[in-house]
């Protein structure tokens, strides 16, 4: 053993007799650290037949794993990294089926079946769900590693009883065997293994031992002249070398990292050389750092000391870091490159040189309405890309938003957030409630229920009423309310006052942003931040404000104009 993973690839796809190729395939071997750090990735998805955008359900799969798994922590296990980012992948499928017309016929949406296998040190790590097939060749026999999910009704009826996108959670097979140099793997769709028998297979590979290329290809065209209706896809996979047992051991060991040591002004650490502390919790500490490498400055954020024996918060704080991955906007914080192996727990981000949106509010106690909307704008904008991947920030608050020296806002800390798919661990961070902080939770959250994208564009609301008003909505008297009926006696506190240039139909958009109720809410924050700048129509009608508070002076004089004639018609009665 060299010390160094390595592995031969060849693979082949056609649309064979049907019009669209619904197969998709992919293979990753990343450079170091990720190679010793996550291993190789070789996935495989098919479309079922029935659906006319299963072709893109099997895109995304294979994508967002070669994609999501990378951006995992190198301290998870590859079955914690593989399960947790196919959970995802399968509720954003789900998602897209329940928005679209085949919300009702899911043999009609976003299903595919999946295959992967992840070659980490000395051993390969199976995930399957659905009919596709992983096979070991040893000695010209096959040796099938996954189970077909696949539930015969006849022999000419038969349908998929697990696959990605088919239901709200995700049924997973799981195994792990050890590997040696020279084993060869085989991933084939059921329109090959189902029209090319054993012997075809294994001869194919034998025939074509030096470029696996044509070995796939080979079985291919043996599958079609088999007669084969179906897409046909072959992966062949040949380890050819492997890390040093000694190696193995050590990232076996390496699955959960230490806590790094107290760090200070001036030290060095991981390739970092810590400049100051910028924020301190029970929970985390922030450092500014220099990357030695390039002289970047970074945020280096680490556990503290009371969290560091607390496995479940070592993984949220993990988790963190593969959130920030997997989002790509100019409104959230981005994490650095990896580019170096890790031997304690830590993230490193980008460093946003600049103020929170809570010390901007003090700078600012009143600011401009079009100041407001350009920043509503933005941290909707970043909020946006959370829900498209089907997560929730679940802590917006004035403090884990960032303003920028150019006024560009950027949310940060993903601490609280939440991704479809993905369970709460069996030891949760914290108890049964909001996850945020109190007075910027959106009231459901006090009800125990899940929240929603609404529960966000709540705690937004907010934090724009909070710009324009200089207080909350509905005061201190949301958190109290832990009822469905203590909360439709919650009152909103109009934003309107004398003092300020505020458009009556502005304070509407705001009421209906945080609304008790998530289902009156807007349906999506795009028409929240159209209503800010775009009177609407259903708002015009009621928001012309009373008299007595546009102009008391006329409203008392009208009074007293009207208590005079009543007056003097009571006399007049005498």
């Amino acid at each position: 053993m060299s010390g160094r993973l390595s592995i031969s690839v060849g693979q082949h796809s056609d649309k064979g007799r049907k019009p669209t190729n619904q197969d998709f395939h992919g293979v990753y071997i990343p450079a170091e650290p990720l190679l010793s750090s996550k291993g190789i990735c070789i996935v495989l998805a098919d479309g079922i037949s029935s659906s006319g955008v299963s072709q893109l359900a099997s895109e995304s799969a294979v994508k967002s794993f070669l994609e999501d798994y990378y951006c995992t922590s190198e301290a998870w296990s590859v079955r914690m990294s593989g399960e947790r980012v196919l959970s995802a992948t399968n509720s954003w499928l789900y998602a897209q089926t329940r928005r679209s017309e085949y919300r009702y016929d899911h043999d009609k949406g976003y299903v595919c079946t999946f295959s992967a296998m992840v070659l980490k040190s000395s051993t390969a790590h199976l995930f399957h769900a659905g009919d596709a097939r992983i096979y070991r060749l040893e000695r010209a026999h096959l040796q099938q590693l996954t189970e077909d999910h696949r539930l015969r009704i006849s022999d000419e009826t038969s349908y998929l009883s697990r696959a990605l996108g088919a239901s709200e959670r995700l049924e997973l097979d799981y195994r792990a065997i050890p590997v040696e140099p020279g084993d060869l793997f085989v991933f084939a769709t059921d329109g090959v293994y189902e029209h090319a028998g054993e012997r075809v297979i294994a001869g194919a590979i034998a025939d074509h031992a030096s470029d696996l290329d044509a070995a796939a290809r080979a079985i291919v065209t043996a599958a079609y002249e088999g007669g084969s209706p179906d897409n046909m896809t072959v992966q062949v996979v040949r380890v050819d070398d492997l890390p040093s047992r000694s190696a193995a051991e050590l990232m076996e060991s390496a699955r959960e990292l230490p806590a790094p040591p107290d760090l200070r002004p001036g030290m060095s650490f991981e390739g970092y050389r810590i400049v100051r502390e910028i924020h301190a919790s029970h929970r985390s500490h922030v450092y500014l750092a220099v990357e030695e490498e390039t002289g970047a400055q970074v945020a280096l954020k680490v556990p503290s000391t009371d969290m560091r024996d607390d496995t479940a918060y070592l993984h949220r704080f993990l988790l963190e870091e593969w959130i920030a991955r997997r989002l790509d906007n100019p409104h959230v914080l981005r994490p650095r490159p990896q580019t170096r192996a890790r031997n304690f727990v830590y993230l490193v981000t980008e460093y946003i040189e600049g103020r929170t949106l809570a010390q901007w509010m003090l700078d600012h106690p009143q600011p401009d309405v079009e100041t407001v909307r350009q920043l509503v704008e933005q941290i909707a904008a970043g909020l946006q890309a959370f829900h498209r991947q089907e997560m929730l920030h679940q802590d917006l608050r004035p403090e884990n938003v960032i303003i920028d020296r150019d006024g560009t806002a950027k949310i940060i800390d993903f601490g609280s957030a939440r991704v479809a798919g993905i369970d709460e661990m069996s030891a949760p961070v914290q108890a049964p409630g909001p996850a945020g902080t109190l007075q910027y939770s959106a009231p459901e959250y006090f009800l125990g229920e899940p929240g929603g994208p609404q529960s966000d564009q709540f705690s937004l609301g907010v934090i724009a009423y909070q710009m324009l008003a200089g207080r909350l909505p509905y005061g201190g008297r949301v958190p109290q309310a832990r009822t469905r009926e203590a909360q439709r006696r919650l009152t909103y506190a109009s934003v309107l006052d004398d003092r300020r240039d505020i458009p009556a139909w502005v304070d509407e958009a705001l009421k209906k942003a945080v609304h008790p109720d998530p289902d009156k809410r807007y349906a999506e924050l795009s028409e929240l931040t159209y209503d800010l700048r775009q009177p609407n129509e259903q708002f015009l009608s009621r928001s012309r404000r009373p008299l007595l508070e546009r102009d008391p002076a006329t409203f008392w004089k009208a009074v007293c104009v009207l208590l005079i004639g009543v007056i003097v018609i009571l006399l007049s009665r005498r």
